[in-house]
């Protein structure tokens, strides 16, 4: 067993948001044991004096790949369609070891973060590429991981977005799915994988394919994700091509529920708003990447106000640059303030956002909280830094002062970071071989 002593406060993020000073965590065989006061013995001790102690963070919408392609010349200031355009062929040229190396190192800098549990959305499989490509890496790494089965199916002489030579037929996709759900979904309680079903965009596949991937989603018991509603183009695409708001295509086709998420929506309009709320369709919130493609400032406030799910994503590293989801969150409330006026969102509503909003959007009721019977999945923020040095409310400055780096993080009570430091991969190697790759990809 291992016990997590003394922290300054713990943020349970159970039902009545309870903060415990000076209180200990418990955990045994990957669970949450008990949480309260002078708790023991353990086996081990991790002492959590000047730190404050939070669920480990969940980023619900990612793509690792990207992680090869930062700051791109000719990407760097284009909106979303331009920037696609840009990276495509890029992208077109990646491998298996691009895909595995590119995961790998895009995850350690979630864990690093603070992050326990993210999904990815892989949607191009150029040159022998599979989805157990980025399965594989999150596993080496220990991160429990959602892996989505994107998709495109309609290249540019069909009049899509992505080269033919990105996209894949539709019936390869359907039993490719098949294929990796019946491989690697675990639906029980506390599983470290599952797969989830995930067409990239209503701009890259046909409405076959849409309504096809809702069927098969739901007789295999798994979830579905993709774009929706990202930027002004989005919406002009959505009325030109199907003659209605991108809302009232997903309904159309079987893209509502609470087994169902979509990123971004920025432009959804209050009867979408109000739509998804109805449904229980979850959001996977981008505000880094959003700004980053100058796409907008999502409703975020009149999503959270009328009931709708919604977590926080970091997106791309292609379209953000960046993998840190507690400065995702500090965003994401910036924004609304912005906005909606400086009460608008409070730091700890978004520190709930990220770590139980986010497990709710990805279905996880054993995740997201801090309480006894829950996963362990757990961050340790050391508050002792300079940049928290002179803060008066410890939980609140973790969104609005930073630290940036969380000092021990645990997933399933295994610890994944300790003291700073990755302790399940060679972090210094995976690096060299992430930059060797990416030179190459630059030639």
């Amino acid at each position: 067993m291992i016990l997590i002593k003394g922290a300054d406060v713990v943020v349970t993020m159970d039902a009545k948001r309870r903060e415990l000073a000076g209180a200990d965590i418990l955990i045994d065989d990957g669970m949450i044991k008990a949480v309260g006061f002078d708790l023991g013995p353990a086996d081990v001790v991790v002492h959590a004096k000047g730190c404050v102690v939070t669920p480990g963070l969940v980023n619900t919408h990612h793509h690792l790949y990207q992680t090869l392609t930062r700051a791109v010349p000719g990407g760097q200031d284009a909106l979303l369609f331009g920037w696609l355009k840009t990276l495509y062929p890029i992208w077109a040229r990646m491998g298996p070891e691009e895909m595995f190396i590119s995961a790998q190192i895009g995850l350690a800098e979630l864990a690093l973060s603070g992050c326990s549990l993210s999904s990815d959305h892989l949607y191009l499989y150029p040159n022998g590429v599979r989805l157990e490509d980025t399965i594989h890496a999150a596993s080496e790494l220990g991160l429990r991981f959602h892996a989505t089965r994107g998709a495109m199916s309609i290249g540019e002489s069909n009049g899509g977005l992505p080269p033919d030579s990105l996209v894949e037929r539709e019936a390869d996709i359907l039993n490719d799915s098949i294929r990796v759900i019946d491989a690697f979904h675990d639906k029980r309680d506390g599983a470290m994988t599952r797969i989830g079903i995930a067409p990239c965009s209503p701009f890259s596949v046909s409405r076959d394919l849409m309504r096809d991937a809702a069927v098969l989603a739901r007789d295999k018991g798994v979830m579905l994700h993709t774009h929706l509603a990202e930027n002004d183009e989005d919406i002009a695409y959505s009325l030109a091509k199907f003659g209605c708001r991108p809302g009232q295509y997903a309904e159309d086709l079987g893209w509502t529920g609470d087994d169902v998420w979509h990123a971004h929506c920025v432009k959804l309009d209050q009867a979408e708003i109000d739509l998804f709320a109805r449904s229980k369709t979850g959001i996977a919130h981008c505000p880094c990447s959003n700004c980053r493609l100058g796409s907008g400032i999502a409703p975020v406030r009149r999503m959270r106000d009328a009931g709708v799910k919604v977590g926080l994503g970091v997106d791309g590293s292609a379209s953000n640059d960046s993998g840190d989801l507690i400065a995702e969150a500090r965003m994401a409330m910036l924004l609304q303030r912005v906005a909606n006026g400086a009460d608008a969102m409070s730091a700890r509503e978004t520190l709930e956002i990220a770590t139980l909003g986010g497990a709710k959007v990805l279905g996880r009721a054993d995740c997201g909280r801090i309480e006894a019977g829950k996963r362990a999945d757990i961050a340790i923020w050391d508050m002792s830094g300079i940049n928290t040095a002179g803060s008066w409310d410890p939980v609140a400055a973790l969104v609005l002062c930073g630290p940036h780096r969380v000092r021990d993080l645990f997933v399933e009570g295994r610890q994944i970071v300790r003291d700073g430091q990755i302790t399940t991969i060679e972090l210094g190697r995976a690096i060299e071989t992430q930059n060797r790759l990416a030179a190459k990809l630059a030639l």
